[in-house]
């Protein structure tokens, strides 16, 4: 009886630390639906995560997926790192059927110099800024930071034209960086998805508009000043080819610039597997390094 009792004693202790979440609400504040620009009727938001008890808190911008065509703020999987110390900004961007290209990458910069004029009041550090997005959210991450005041791509949304849309640290996970290639690269199955994803953005198949493509390529704009660049991509991503990551970590590796490649052995497009222990440790550290900050807990 009494072994019994114990046993259902454990079953009890174990479900509620699995049922436990791991980040209690209450060790950050989340700020919803902040407005940092509006282009006609249509207004721009971000969700902002702030943890408790850090002054100053480093800032981590997240940039969602979705084909461009879909996708939201909502989704963001970096709570982690806000347990760790750092403010993480949220961003939704027209998308597609909105806007075509490049009103995307005009929506994340002016979202950068926003939460840069706005640092004080929100009371985060952001005089250098990482990003990290994934699968088209990683595209727009990776043109953002190849991109500093690249004037046609910074466009001219927002109040906060004065302020800097610089990046100094990008993660990207199984972004596209070469619209140019990735067609010929893709299965029949990316092909599917790929082919209306980029004629909604574009406007037609990039071979139909290679100058635009060109423009929304990465790889073509890589120099000696970009940031450090951490790239994580499955090696059987069935949506955007390994191969997309391949072409900017050789750009990089050509200008001597700062990168890491993690290759997730057997990892698709998306899923657990980018965002486990040492996955996550991985982008902590690196952020962490190139922020050349790190968090601090505020003095009572």
């Amino acid at each position: 009886m009494k072994r019994s009792l114990l046993l259902v004693t454990l079953m009890l202790a174990l479900t509620s630390l699995i049922s436990t979440p791991r980040l209690a609400a209450a060790e950050f504040r989340l700020l919803k639906d902040i407005e940092y620009a509006r282009v006609d009727d249509h207004r721009l938001l971000l969700d902002l995560y702030l943890p408790q008890g850090v002054t100053g808190p480093p800032l981590v911008v997240w940039i969602h997926g979705g084909a461009w065509r879909r996708g939201s703020k909502s989704s963001m999987p970096l709570t982690q790192l806000v347990d760790a110390g750092f403010a993480v900004a949220s961003v939704d961007y027209r998308l597609s059927p909105v806007a075509q290209f490049p009103a995307q990458i005009h929506d994340c910069k002016a979202a950068i110099r926003f939460l840069r004029g706005n640092a004080s009041k929100y009371g985060f550090h952001a005089k250098r800024i990482a990003i990290a997005g994934s699968s088209a959210g990683g595209h727009l991450v990776a043109l953002l930071g190849v991109t500093n005041g690249h004037r046609e791509l910074e466009g001219d949304v927002g109040d906060y034209d004065t302020e800097s849309s610089d990046v100094h640290a990008i993660v990207d996970y199984y972004g596209p960086t070469n619209f140019l290639t990735i067609l010929p690269q893709s299965t029949p199955h990316g092909l599917s998805v790929r082919v209306p994803a980029l004629q909604l953005l574009l406007g037609e198949t990039p071979d139909k508009r290679p100058a635009l493509a060109r423009l929304a390529s990465p790889v073509f704009h890589v120099d000696a000043n970009d940031p450090p660049l951490l790239m994580l991509h499955g090696d059987q991503d069935p949506q955007v080819p390994i191969n997309q990551s391949h072409e900017l970590h050789a750009r990089y590796k050509e200008q001597k610039l700062p990168v890491q490649f993690e290759v997730v052995h057997g990892g698709a497009h998306g899923g657990p597997l980018f965002f486990d222990a040492r996955r996550v440790k991985l982008v902590h550290d690196f952020v962490t390094k190139h922020l050349r900050t790190s968090p601090s807990p505020s003095t009572p």
